[in-house]
């Protein structure tokens, strides 16, 4: 079965609009044709109103096909929502994985969304979701309802009910502790938020009483994704560049430090488990969609493995390479965290980085006093550290000194809202950073698809060639590039699970 879509299959139109005037997806007959199919490739990219019963659907959902004339199609569950139909509890859509597109959007809506779903709304207002991406409050409000038909309130409000949903399901929290940790500011608010959005109570869609304590023991939530977790690989590229103590890995089990506590990953193939250890249970909110962008759990990998094998060249390397699939692309859980250990690993081997970044750590910790070592320094504590005893040359400590300095007063943008390619041009322009540095935090930081680390020399010895003809290679699997790049460092890794996957013998940036 193909996984290619192609335009009159797409329903990505929201030029028509639903009667209370909020848009919604135009393509009508394809969308249907995805209902009637039961299509599981749609889950998320759309959602199906049904008027004759006033519920919403995934395009998979099991239940009987409704009437041509009494559907419309809603391009986000908030949309949906908004304009008052209530989720199926068959087929679970306000759960469903996020629309892989978001993966690719670097525009105003996509960014914008991406500090929505980081839970940038949870502590500040609209103003300032506006004014972090430099456009007019009412310029914003406008652009997001011409694309989803829904503001920013109401993304925020429905990733919060997402949340509490999940919540309600897999863990034994109080009603009350959920509407909290789910970023509600009052129990009121969110029993009249849920009521309206489910037509019930919260306590009425669980099948098991409030008894857990928060803090009383770790909260495990297991994570949907876009076909299988992919977790066998993901797990060999996070294992290979764990930093302690920071990051242990135990057999199948990948732990890492965070902020205010501990996070822990393992699963398989069919499932990805996500255990979180927190002082504080409302920063659950922030981390989810952390761990579901390092995972990459929303990408359709069938769809992205058929549109890279229709290359003969990616075809025979992905038989080489044993895969059937293309991994998933691992994304990182602090990006300036990622820019300081690509140029700590700058020429120097696995083994050597690693020394040199616990290093650092132990630096900045003696620097600032720091009783342990509990997470990755901030910019602004690593810009004020000497780092001359850590065993770096004095052109490796200007470099990171200098994107310290460029990350804490804003000129290198690393937040969840920032721009790749601003981001790329204001790293180059830093000394000791070139071409390969820039792609790689483009790709693993940003989660750009499209991104790769130009001139790898892993790359160029499995294709066979460098320089421009390397360049042009790769130009054949856009919009792809990042995919086929993991794709040929898998096999690389899976030989060296105790190697760093931006150290492979890898062209470092030129001194």
């Amino acid at each position: 079965m193909t996984h290619k879509t192609d335009a009159t299959e797409s329903p990505a139109d929201n030029s028509s609009t639903h009667p209370a005037g909020r848009p919604i997806v135009s393509d009508h007959d394809a969308c249907f044709r995805a209902v009637q199919r039961r299509d599981a490739r749609f889950d998320g990219r759309f959602f199906t109103g049904v008027t004759s019963t006033g519920i919403f659907c995934r395009p998979s959902c099991p239940a009987r096909t409704p009437k041509r004339s009494n559907v419309t199609f809603f391009a986000h569950a908030a949309g949906a929502m908004e304009a008052g139909f209530r989720p199926c509890r068959r087929c679970r859509p306000e759960l469903t994985p996020g629309d892989p597109e978001w993966n690719r959007r670097r525009d105003l809506v996509g960014r914008a969304v991406a500090l929505i779903e980081q839970g940038l709304l949870d502590h500040h207002d609209v103003a300032h979701l506006a004014d972090r991406l430099a456009v007019s409050e009412r310029h914003l409000r406008r652009e997001l309802r011409a694309e989803l038909g829904v503001g920013p309130t109401q993304l925020a409000q429905a990733r919060r009910l997402r949340l509490a949903r999940t919540l309600l399901d897999q863990t034994t929290l109080s009603v009350t502790d959920i509407a909290f940790a789910a970023g509600f500011s009052s129990i009121r608010q969110f029993n009249s938020v849920f009521r309206r959005a489910f037509h019930t109570p919260p306590s009425r869609l669980r099948d098991r009483p409030g008894t857990q304590s928060p803090g009383a023991q770790s909260i495990s939530l297991s994570l949907p994704s876009r076909g299988d977790t992919g977790w066998p690989t993901l797990m060999v590229f996070l294992a290979s560049g764990a930093l302690p103590p920071l990051e242990q890995v135990e057999q199948n089990r990948f732990n890492r430090s965070v902020p205010g506590g501990r996070l822990g990953l393992d699963g398989d193939e069919s499932m990805l488990r996500l255990t979180a250890d927190l002082d504080h249970l409302a920063e659950l909110a922030h981390w989810i969609p952390v761990v579901r962008t390092v995972c990459d759990l929303d990408s359709d990998r069938d769809a992205i493995t058929d549109q890279l094998q229709a290359d003969p060249g990616f075809a025979r390397l992905m038989t080489e390479c044993g895969a059937t699939l293309v991994p998933r692309l691992p994304g990182v859980f602090d990006r300036f965290e990622l820019v300081v250990r690509a140029v700590v690993g700058q020429q120097v081997s696995t083994a050597g980085a690693r020394t040199l970044l616990g290093r650092l750590l132990h630096r900045v910790a003696e620097h600032h006093r720091w009783s342990t070592i509990e997470r990755f320094p901030t910019a602004d504590e690593l810009a004020a550290t000497p780092l001359h005893d850590v065993g770096l040359t004095s052109f490796r400590q200007a470099a990171l000194h200098e994107v310290a300095r460029r990350a804490a007063d804003g000129r290198l943008d690393l937040s969840p809202g920032g721009d790749s390619q601003r981001a790329s041009a204001e790293l180059q322009s830093i000394r000791g950073i070139g071409p390969w540095t820039c792609g790689y935090v483009s790709m693993v930081g940003f989660s750009d698809p499209d991104a790769w680390p130009v001139c790898d020399l892993i790359l160029a010895r499995a294709v066979g060639l460098s320089g421009r003809a390397l360049d042009r290679q790769f130009e054949r699997w856009r919009p792809w590039r990042g995919y086929a790049a993991l794709t040929i460092w898998s096999k690389v890794l899976r030989a060296r699970h105790s190697t760093s996957h931006h150290n492979l013998d890898t062209e470092s940036d030129p001194a």
